[in-house]
């Protein structure tokens, strides 16, 4: 059985102080929590970045205080940093073609401003356009180019981001244009409202559509969790957990922190079988370039 690649989600930006008084907000939480996961046994981290009061941000030099901290470590974790931050629009009530409180869209070129700065081994490149909470998330085709361009010419790996059938066909239709180049990576996302259900027949229909030559992970949200991290995995994926998926590490009790989300996920891949990539495998995995100095064991 190939090795699982283990992904923790630190922060998220939607998770708040009011579920968890210990989420990771600062750039010095957020790399701390990232270095405990990989010693518990995550190869990659998703970093989303905050203001010290949780606000979620999008300022450059949260991100690279946070890279540079993970960096020095000495960990050898494999840096995911999320460019999902400025796509959501809310429609004003008054009128609904101005934008209302809690619109963060932008630019494409704003998205990725962190990802040509520090140009981490993978990011992430929503392909979504659906309505989520109190916002519509808003990623046109046009603008995910701009972006994957970016990514392109940093060398970083984007992470596909799917939350329905449609974001996957944009996928080949990109791919197929060479708008993003092959083998694609993709996450399969379980659990947002109105994208996909959180069920095995779900992530089975949403493999089935990949390209044959993708690699791909799965995750759920909320209870769904390790549920979903399961499924991921029994069907030959690689999986997630965190706190920005879920603050629970049981039905009654919040996480102590990422590291305990990552130690129960490590015990129930092995309990099914499996065993977990170490970041260097997982570069190996993924077709990434070998740890430099800088980020080696």
């Amino acid at each position: 059985m190939a090795k699982t690649i283990l992904t923790v989600a630190v922060t998220g930006n939607q998770t708040t102080l009011n579920q968890h008084p210990e989420l990771p907000c600062t750039p010095a939480q957020i790399a701390k929590a990232s270095i405990d996961a990989a010693r518990a046994g995550a190869a990659v981290a998703h970093i989303h970045v905050r203001y010290d009061d949780g606000r979620p941000s999008m300022e450059l030099e949260h991100y690279r205080e946070v890279v540079e901290r993970i960096r020095d470590s000495g960990c050898g974790l494999i840096i995911n940093l999320t460019t999902g931050p400025g796509g959501r629009f809310v429609p004003s009530r008054e009128d609904p073609r101005v934008a209302g409180p809690g619109t963060s869209i932008t630019v494409p070129e704003r998205r990725v401003e962190h990802v040509a700065a520090l140009r981490p081994e993978i990011c992430t490149l929503d392909l979504n356009t659906m309505w989520s909470g109190t916002a519509a998330v808003l990623n046109p085709p046009d603008n995910v180019k701009v972006m994957a361009q970016v990514m392109r010419e940093a060398g970083s790996k984007p992470e596909l981001e799917v939350f329905d059938s449609g974001d996957i066909e944009l996928a080949k239709a990109l791919i197929n244009q060479g708008v993003l180049d092959r083998p694609p990576l993709f996450q399969i996302v379980t659990g947002i409202q109105y994208g996909f259900a959180c069920t095995a027949g779900t992530i089975a229909y949403a493999k089935s559509m990949l390209p044959e030559d993708a690699t791909w992970a799965g995750f759920g949200v909320g209870r769904m969790m390790y549920p979903m991290m399961a499924q991921a995995f029994l069907l030959g994926g690689h999986v997630r957990v965190g706190l920005e998926d879920g603050v629970r590490i049981d039905r009654e009790n919040l996480a102590p922190d990422n590291a305990a989300l990552v130690t129960k996920a490590k015990r129930i891949i092995e309990d099914l079988g499996g065993e977990l990539a170490t970041p260097d495998e997982a570069r190996a995995i993924l077709g990434l370039a070998p740890a430099t100095v800088e980020t080696a064991v």
